[in-house]
């Protein structure tokens, strides 16, 4: 793991944990916490997914979009290490993907072939509440010791005790009805991505990064952007990359 300092790692934790704050957006809040934890740990990339009201994990944020490809290919074969800690409710930790296949079949081929040589899954849980599962994909085949599993671990309880405390302040919503509404919200999103980056001859990536500046510029929830992306084409002239 990358070294960070105590007052970075603090700084980290008081981010995740702010979910007290006006107009809480689930997929923001995601995605920080994808990023920051791909910013702790060496040439990794970080995907997010949370269950649905019906229990089925679906796909919510990704700090690049090899992650968002990886975690989206587990879901589409039931197969990988997310589903495998989300089931059991407990960390995957320094997986070689090399040596995996018998573990996961489709999945191990599937990631080894784009370059990733391990793979760490964190249940997002309180006691016996698991409501997602967070991926740590690296290149490289770096193992986490035993203190950067906790680190990352509490970064998962974290989030996860943050969602739940959000249902508690808005009392009558149900966290699963908050999650599917982000869902469909992720759908918007995903389409108004591939909108950008075609009208701008942009990655998917940087489409997103133009979407999320754009957002927090102008004070509106990224989900609220990306409806305007694709009601009114016009509204991409209003999208910089400054």
């Amino acid at each position: 793991m990358t070294t960070v300092s105590e007052q970075r790692l603090a700084e980290i934790f008081v981010e995740v944990a702010d979910t007290l704050v006006a107009e809480f957006d689930v997929i923001e809040f995601m995605q920080m916490l994808a990023q920051r934890t791909a910013g702790l740990v060496d040439d990794a990339t970080v995907g997010l997914l949370l269950a649905d009201e019906r229990g089925l994990l679906q796909f919510m944020a990704a700090s690049d979009e090899t992650a968002r490809l990886l975690e989206l290919f587990q879901l589409q074969w039931s197969d990988g290490p997310c589903l495998e800690a989300f089931r059991t409710g407990e960390p995957v930790v320094n997986a070689d993907l090399g040596a995996a296949g018998d573990r996961w079949p489709q999945f191990a081929p599937y990631a080894s072939a784009g370059g990733f040589r391990s793979v760490h899954a964190f249940p997002l849980r309180l006691r016996n509440d698991v409501i997602g599962a967070m991926g740590v994909f690296g290149t490289r085949s770096a193992a986490l010791d035993d203190a950067d599993v906790r680190i990352v671990q509490a970064l998962a309880d974290v989030a996860a005790i943050g969602l739940l405390q959000e249902r508690t302040i808005h009392r009558g919503e149900v966290l699963t009805e908050q999650l599917q509404g982000a869902l469909n919200s992720r759908i918007v999103i995903e389409q108004a991505k591939g909108a950008v980056a075609q009208a701008r001859e942009v990655s998917v990536d940087d489409a997103f990064q133009l979407l999320r500046a754009h957002a927090r510029r102008t004070n509106q929830r990224l989900s609220d952007v990306a409806r305007s992306v694709l009601t009114d084409r016009s509204s991409l002239h209003g999208l910089s990359g400054h």
